[in-house]
């Protein structure tokens, strides 16, 4: 094993605690406004978004590389490839929609708000960058043995965005592959397949680590890979998508790298 590929939303960089505190900030703000608990209006608008996300031509596009709606919410998608000048037309039109709309089905009929709080959302969420606790001391560990690759979907723009703020993670990988600039996105074997080929290694000496069963496992598994999922909330993996290895915590990886280097090859 000479490399270790691995995701970044939610494996690295806890994005979904990202979206939550923005959404905390905005929805806060919101209830100062319009006197409704705050987590009320995250549920309304978080469903929201996902309805109309879904009403675009674009959604198709969104799905494949890997955008999700509460990306969508603060992205402006200036990337001028594939489907992104369509995406990055809609995108302002489509946060405020979200709120706007969000705030109707709780009986608030003011689209100026609506606005205003597409706006503290899309910039709160931009000064966002947690990461998890043990990240940069695995990074750390594996950069002395390990070539290491960044494999995540998304547009460019917004996950070059995340990296410039998690400044720490970019030293850390030879190759940072974004399925935007690829075109594809996991679980498509072929942005594997193009990351094996980018660094000269054949499937059988890298391993996928990624918290993604849909995309991160699958995506391995249709490329041949041995994968590491890391299980954050205790789900069951279907039989016809079983991960190599399975932990709870990123950490946990290093003992199972550790012994994969004491099994010759040809076992």
């Amino acid at each position: 094993m000479k490399a270790v590929f691995f995701d970044l939303d939610d494996t690295l960089l806890w994005d979904s605690k990202c979206i939550k505190e923005a959404f905390a900030a905005t929805c806060s703000e919101a209830s100062n406004k319009i006197g409704i608990n705050p987590d009320e209006i995250e549920e309304h608008v978080r469903k929201k978004a996902r309805t109309i996300y879904a009403q675009y031509d674009v959604y198709p596009f969104t799905k494949m590389i890997g955008i999700n709606p509460f990306e969508g919410l603060w992205g402006t998608f200036h990337d001028g490839t594939f489907e992104f000048p369509k995406l990055e037309q809609i995108a302002s039109e489509y946060q405020n929609r979200a709120w706007t709309e969000g705030l109707q089905d709780l009986g608030i009929n003011d689209g100026e708000v609506g606005k205003e709080l597409a706006v503290i959302f899309k910039e709160t969420r931009e000064k966002l960058a947690f990461l998890y606790p043990e990240t940069l001391d695995v990074l750390k560990n594996l950069k002395e043995e390990y070539r290491l690759v960044l494999i995540t979907n998304g547009a460019p723009s917004l996950q070059n965005h995340k990296l410039k703020t998690a400044n720490e993670l970019p030293p850390f990988f030879e190759k940072i592959i974004i399925s935007g600039d690829f075109g594809k996105g996991k679980p498509d074997p072929a942005l594997f397949e193009h990351a094996l080929a980018e660094t000269g290694l054949k499937k059988d000496e890298a391993i996928m680590v990624g918290d993604n069963l849909n995309t991160d496992i699958k995506g391995a598994n249709s490329a041949g890979m041995k994968s590491i999922w890391i299980n954050h909330h205790g789900a069951a993996a279907p039989d016809d998508n079983q991960p190599a290895y399975e932990v709870n915590r990123l950490k946990d990886i290093l003992p199972i790298l550790n012994q994969l280097e004491k099994i010759p090859m040809n076992t």
